[in-house]
């Protein structure tokens, strides 16, 4: 079929997506696409090298404002900004609008690394004009995400979130980045997982270590949220960057 014969925009990108390109063409394309790549890194780095370490609110684009755990969100970025910590969000609507809402509400730096997407995505009010940043690259807006946190709140979400909170944990359990606090709010969202975890990965295939699951804590109010965060700086001799 002809990219003309289809009824709707998604079934045109998947088309223009898979449509046949000779090899010279997937050649220069991923050629000039590395500088694109670049591009994104160097501008991420230099604009966030100069924000400095925050803690990252990962979360659903799709909770809407009445929703508790928007709320939840919210109260939470509050009281981080409270404590002298920064906020990272992926800038879009749901959870990441709420931490960013929160963050600004309580006179904190508020951050916002948007994605260009399709569907869904839309940046919110509430990031500093200064420190919205968008991506067209989900690997070098997670390498922001990671590089510049301090710790990461998880928020009941979709998989982007599932994404964010494996490749935290991956990179904590292989050392590549300092261990810092992975927090999980929601006990009733998460319990799930964790016992699938537990009695699948651990207990009956054996393909996660017991320590892995030491990585997160989890929690349902903002104040334990809080805590985690300072507990861990107390205890390591570390302070907030703001």
């Amino acid at each position: 079929m002809r990219l003309e014969d289809f009824d709707n925009d998604e079934d045109k990108i998947i088309q223009d997506r898979l449509k046949q390109k000779t090899w010279n063409e997937i050649r220069t394309n991923d050629s000039w696409a590395i500088f694109k790549i670049m591009a994104e890194f160097v501008n991420g780095y230099e604009n966030m090298g100069r924000i400095g370490p925050c803690v990252s609110i990962f979360g659903s684009a799709r909770t809407k404002p009445e929703d508790r755990y928007y709320k939840l969100a919210e109260s939470i970025a509050y009281k981080i900004s409270k404590a002298g910590y920064g906020v990272i969000t992926g800038g879009g609507p749901g959870i990441m609008e709420a931490g960013n809402k929160g963050a600004h509400l309580g006179g904190g730096t508020s951050v916002g690394l948007n994605i260009v997407l399709p569907f869904e995505q839309h940046f919110n009010p509430y990031i500093d004009g200064d420190k919205n940043l968008n991506f067209d690259y989900f690997f070098v807006r997670k390498v922001m995400f990671v590089k510049y946190s301090q710790g990461f709140v998880v928020m009941p979400g979709g998989f982007g979130t599932m994404d964010e909170l494996f490749e935290a944990m991956t990179l904590i359990q292989t050392k590549k980045i300092a261990r810092f606090p992975i927090i999980l709010v929601g006990r009733s969202f998460w319990s799930g997982l964790i016992d699938w975890v537990k009695t699948v990965l651990i207990e009956g295939e054996q393909t996660v270590s017991p320590d892995d699951l030491k990585l997160i804590k989890i929690v349902d109010t903002e104040d334990e949220v809080v805590d985690v965060l300072d507990n861990f700086y107390k205890k390591y001799n570390l302070k907030p960057n703001f």
